[in-house]
């Protein structure tokens, strides 16, 4: 087994090696339009092959074409030249980075702050919540499908952190479903963030699909929960126009 890992290894260098011997000394980039130039000795930096495989076809200037967006490759290539982490846009290289495999920017871009608390708080946080994307999903098909002539919808939501927050909706959540009301449930999870901030997490991922939404305790206009179980019930408002 490990000789096999090792000749794997042997092969995944003897290719990387042939792709940059075959590269000329400066090499000119055209990445989504986005215009670049470096050397073959940077590019000898990767520790993947991922980004040197899509240097096999050429604009029709002569220059190396990569079919991606090029606004956050300049950062890219800092780091291949001189090691330098970028001080902007983290995220969006970071998402480059990740693409490309450049495995040791990941890493260090994981534990700087922006990432970290994304990565490592807010995901693992709502991987704990059940159906959490799945939820997400529905509430964007059902925000859509009363959008019709309308300049907002609303969804109603249902967040209960605990059991026992589970069981003060019960009654509510039984009404509702006699009245043929549809009602998005999240929770129970078992981590330490609250409900606020499980709605503030829906919140930014759906305006991160480009939605305008916005979110509040449910009207008594809109629905009349039973006692002791209004504050498990939010109205997230999408606006269209």
């Amino acid at each position: 087994m490990v000789s096999r890992a090792r000749n794997f290894h042997e092969r995944e260098l003897d290719e990387k090696g042939t792709i940059l011997a075959n590269l000329p000394r400066v090499v000119e980039l055209n990445v989504g339009g986005e215009f670049y130039t470096t050397t073959r000795d940077t590019l000898r930096n990767i520790s993947s092959r991922e980004l040197l495989n899509m240097l096999n076809c050429k604009d029709a200037e002569g220059r190396f074409f990569i079919d991606r967006p090029g606004t956050y490759f300049g950062a890219i290539l800092d780091y291949l030249r001189s090691w330098q982490l970028p001080t902007q846009h983290i995220p969006e290289v970071y998402r480059e980075a990740l693409f490309y495999e450049i495995t040791p920017l990941v890493k260090q871009l994981e534990d700087m702050p922006q990432i970290f608390g994304e990565e490592v708080g807010r995901k693992q946080f709502l991987q704990r919540v059940p159906n959490y994307s799945e939820n997400l999903q529905l509430m964007v098909r059902l925000a859509r499908a009363e959008a019709v002539a309308a300049r907002c919808s609303s969804v109603l939501v249902c967040a209960v952190h605990t059991e026992e927050d589970a069981a003060h909706c019960a009654e509510s959540l039984r009404i509702l479903e006699a009245d043929k009301r549809t009602v998005v449930k999240f929770g129970p999870w078992k981590a330490a963030p609250v409900i606020g901030d499980l709605l503030d997490s829906v919140r930014m991922d759906i305006e991160a699909q480009g939605y305008q939404v916005a979110y509040d305790l449910c009207s008594r206009k809109t629905f009349q929960p039973k006692q002791g179980a209004y504050r498990y019930f939010y109205t997230f408002l999408f606006t269209w126009w």
